[in-house]
């Protein structure tokens, strides 16, 4: 039974609460979250106790971490935990600065610990069965990927200033997406971006719209379309062209109940956000975190993963900001 401290008691942390508990190899050992009123739900639910950050890192009964405290302390709690020989899972961002990033992985490097960067998606069942019988030769070689993305409704104008932007808090789950399931690196990256949906996003400095094409050494062309309001659920699809065929995942509806009339047919909407659509996701993440702890495999979505995510979001926003196609 691998002891886990989970920093953080919001919204996510909740989600992770629940996933570590009911894992049969990970047991929820502490929680840390200056909001003590939250953190104290979270021990009193599952029978863990409070600690402080020093008291989680110097404690030899904590095997792993989990963090998913504010981005701002991301970086900082990596670099302790990895001094502290502590495995760690991470929500992304690492940071939103690369410098800080590369200075917080050089820590890790340094001390030989694994780390799991939580990009999520690419542990949702469907997106991985599409990457599955892409590998598996059903549709032949790849030669175009749509990646559809689209939040409910926009975040307060606010969040923008603390996000980092839509390019490094949203768009970068499908730019991670993009490399995830085509298998390389994009060598260029061309970016659009307005604001349709709330002018106030665009006051603060932001966009809530945008379209960007990435192309990859194979030739192979990804597509990802983003908005901040779609005012019918959460809608996240992937469709990828290729030699022999299509490959699509369409969104996850609250049920798949269809009624046929004279008027036509009317089925549901698709999952209302991201804790709903992506909860097997989760679950699936922190099973391959098991795997981690307990030397089944190494990371699949490693530090390393997470700093490109960032550098292609940087390079979409000076693209964007340029009017021009950045090479990578």
């Amino acid at each position: 039974m691998f002891n886990i401290a989970l920093f953080g008691a919001g919204r996510i942390g909740q989600v992770h609460a629940v996933n570590i508990n009911n894992h049969p190899e990970t047991n929820l050992y502490s929680v840390i979250d200056p909001y003590v009123e939250g953190a104290q739900k979270l021990v009193d639910s599952y029978q863990a106790k409070i600690q402080s950050v020093e008291e989680a890192m110097a404690d030899p009964n904590v095997h792993g971490v989990c963090i998913g405290s504010a981005t701002d302390t991301h970086a900082n709690l990596i670099e302790l935990a990895a001094i502290n020989g502590k495995a760690i899972f991470c929500e992304k961002p690492i940071d939103l600065e690369l410098s800080r990033v590369r200075d917080c992985l050089a820590v890790v490097e340094k001390h030989n610990v694994p780390m799991l960067v939580g990009f999520n998606r690419r542990y949702d069942p469907q997106f991985r069965q599409l990457k599955e019988q892409l590998g598996s030769g059903t549709i032949g070689k790849a030669e175009s990927l749509l990646i559809t993305s689209r939040d409910p409704s926009p975040p307060p104008a606010e969040y923008s200033q603390v996000s980092g932007g839509m390019f490094r808090d949203m768009t970068v789950h499908d730019l991670d997406m993009a490399r995830f399931i085509i298998g390389e690196d994009p060598v260029s990256i061309t970016a659009h971006g307005s604001c349709m949906v709330d002018p106030a996003i665009g006051e603060a400095g932001d966009i809530d719209t945008a379209v960007l094409v990435l192309q990859f050494p194979s030739g192979v062309m990804a597509t990802i379309v983003n908005s901040r309001r779609s005012g019918y659920g959460y809608d996240q699809r992937l469709e990828l062209h290729g030699e022999k065929g299509l490959l699509q995942a369409g969104n996850m509806k609250e049920n798949l109940v269809q009624h046929w009339g004279e008027v036509g047919c009317t089925s549901a909407k698709p999952q209302p956000f991201f804790l709903e659509r992506y909860q097997d996701a989760y679950i699936a993440e922190w099973q391959h975190f098991a795997d981690v702890l307990a030397g089944r495999c190494k990371p699949e979505c490693s530090g390393i993963d997470g700093e490109f995510a960032l550098v292609l979001a940087e390079a979409a926003l000076e693209s964007m900001k340029s009017g021009k196609t950045v090479i990578l």
